[in-house]
């Protein structure tokens, strides 16, 4: 099977509860029939489970059919409810079948039971490698576990194939191809229990969604979008030990045979918009087909699942309102199934939101099984007081709970016109604004105080600007000095680096004299005052920049006339370099901050 650790046993003519000594009860044969050897009216029927086997149950279903043979009719699903009857083990879960008719003395019926166990494989080994078969471990019991007396059963147990490592022996049980049969075993007392254990291959996959939410929102404007967050695990044996792509690619059943790169989704007739996606984006390996009777869709993870790995993404797809939605006595009802389309996975908790159309009221679900319900509000677009959203949640679900359930709840159609009517206001009164503004004069009177103050603040940035154009050309000088006694180290010609100084001084001297009209400006201007200070700062910096930069000029040259070394020349100048290095750094914050305003 593909899903996680999961059985399907069919339990036949199963025990009867009565008001009075089960001990008259006596079921004749557990595979077909039970009969009433008690004097009084059987009305219920008694299952039993183990605590540890009743933990994992899932779904539990029983049917009847009249008739024997070729007139046998159809199936009819009678009740099937948890109990607690007095004076039963406490080791014990029971559950109570209501007949469909009394079961006086010597009658006898026949029922079909279906439980379904979740997480009843053990993998043994827990890990494996990525070439290594899976093999698991299943515990039952070769009596069947009854409150009554047995007159005969018998127990067949199908295996997936593959090998049987081992089995309990039994005189009574043999293993013919992939099915072990325990039995035939007559005359047992109530509560007999024989422990049996399972050790074999099973290479399918454990396909186990940890976490499955599914939201479907109606719309009465002809839509019902599906969205489904799936977080899966592989619940099989861990993997241990490297992963190889290319040995995988290469003999994928030797490579990876527990493990699973695929999934499929048997999604409803006429269902469209599908896509699949996870956190990074949407995924392109996907298929899809299917005709007027069924929707396949078949997606490919990033990465193949082995045991223990994980993985999350999400499937959304739309249906068409009027197959899902109906009308019954002023009501709507919604008809949709339940559980997941995806074939064979276990889900640990299913959480089903279902969010109505705002303004519905009177909402109320019908679903077959037992499930957590709450309300709460969703707010989408153009919403007021909110979506009414019903939020249904239970654990261990399996395919068999993928069945119809209902949800029934008040709508007037006039509140379809609500949204319309907003987007209608809406464009109405931008229309509106739109007239107003364009026929309304919105400019600025040059002679008012705010259009002063406006033209006011561009000049002083104006000003500012020309202030950083000059000291950048200030530095620019500065940049040819340094380069000029670089190269009087590599050519030694004194003169013309004395040129290059006296050329300098008076470039210096020329761009000071046109920082005077701008700092006049500023000083004058109200708009300048909060930034004056910085201003006068920085021309203060370069003025002391320029007779540094120029003591440090002369210092090299006459020390190169005199023929000093290299490194007494270097001695000389480093208190002045540091000064310099540190005057060049404010400049440039003050610089920045100033080109920032």
């Amino acid at each position: 099977m593909a899903t996680s650790s999961r059985f399907a046993f069919f339990l036949f003519c199963l025990s009867l509860l009565y008001s009075t000594a089960l001990s008259d009860l006596v079921i004749s044969r557990v595979d077909r029939r039970v009969e009433n050897g008690g004097n009084e009216i059987a009305s219920e029927v008694l299952l039993a489970f183990p605590n540890m086997q009743a933990k994992n149950l899932a779904a539990i279903k029983t049917f009847y059919s009249e008739g024997k043979g070729k007139e046998k009719g159809s199936s009819v699903s009678l009740p099937t409810t948890l109990v607690e009857p007095k004076g039963m083990p406490q080791e014990l879960t029971f559950y109570s079948v209501s007949l469909p008719k009394g079961l006086g003395k010597g009658g006898a019926i026949t029922l079909d039971v279906l439980s379904v166990f979740t997480h009843s494989l053990q993998p043994f080994p827990e890990e494996i490698t990525q070439a290594d078969v899976q093999l698991v471990l299943y515990q039952d019991s070769a009596y069947y576990l009854s409150p009554y007396k047995v007159k005969m059963q018998t127990l067949g147990i199908r295996l997936p194939g593959g090998r049987v490592e081992s089995y309990t022996k039994h005189p009574n049980s043999k293993l013919v191809d992939s099915e072990i049969r325990y039995g035939p075993f007559e005359k047992l007392p109530a509560f007999s229990y024989s422990p049996i254990v399972l050790h074999f291959e099973n290479n399918n996959p454990f396909a186990v969604a940890h976490e499955l939410l599914r939201e479907i929102e109606i719309s009465h404007w002809g839509n019902v979008q599906v969205t489904e967050h799936y977080t899966l695990v592989h619940g099989g044996a861990l993997t241990k030990g490297g992963f190889s792509r290319l040995d995988y690619q290469a003999r994928p059943a030797i490579r990876g045979v527990s493990s699973f790169n695929h999934l499929i989704f048997r999604l409803p007739p006429r269902a469209h918009s599908i896509y699949y996606r996870d956190e990074i984006g949407n995924i392109s390996t996907s298929h899809l087909w299917g005709d007027s009777r069924k929707t396949q869709l078949e997606i490919e993870p990033r990465f193949p699942i082995f045991g223990g790995w994980q993985t999350s993404f999400t499937v959304g797809y739309g249906l068409p309102l009027q197959d899902f939605l109906f009308k019954l006595d002023g009501k709507y009802m919604l008809n949709i199934t339940f559980g997941s389309p995806m074939d064979e996975v276990v889900i640990d908790n299913l959480i089903v939101k279902i969010v109505l159309p705002e303004g519905s009221k009177g909402i109320f679900a019908a679903v077959p099984f037992p499930t957590k319900q709450a309300e709460e509000i969703k707010y989408s677009h153009l919403d007021i007081v909110g979506r009414p959203v019903l939020v249904l949640e239970k654990n261990n679900v399996v395919p068999e709970d993928n069945i119809y359930f209902q949800v029934y709840y008040q709508f007037s159609k006039i509140s379809l016109l609500r949204e319309p009517m907003m987007l209608i206001s809406g464009f109405f009164l931008l229309f509106v604004a739109c007239i107003v503004y364009i026929h309304t004069d919105m400019s600025i009177s040059k002679s008012s105080a705010s259009y002063i103050a406006k033209i006011q603040s561009e000049e002083v940035q104006a000003t500012v600007q020309q202030v950083l154009n000059i000291i950048n050309q200030c530095l620019a000088v500065h940049d040819k000095l340094e380069a000029s006694l670089r190269d009087l180290s590599r050519t030694g010609d004194v003169q013309s680096c004395k040129t290059l100084r006296r050329t300098a001084d008076a470039q210096l001297k020329e761009l000071v004299k046109e920082l005077k009209p701008l700092t006049t400006f500023l000083h004058h201007s109200p708009q300048a005052s909060h930034i004056l200070p910085k201003v006068e700062e920085l021309i203060a910096k370069e003025k002391d920049l320029q007779d540094k930069m120029m003591l440090k000029h002369s210092t090299v040259v006459d020390c190169f006339e005199k023929k000093y070394s290299g490194k007494d020349i270097e001695n000389r100048i480093a208190p002045q370099q540091q000064k310099l290095t540190v005057l060049r750094q404010e400049m440039d914050d003050l610089h920045e901050f100033l080109d920032e305003i």
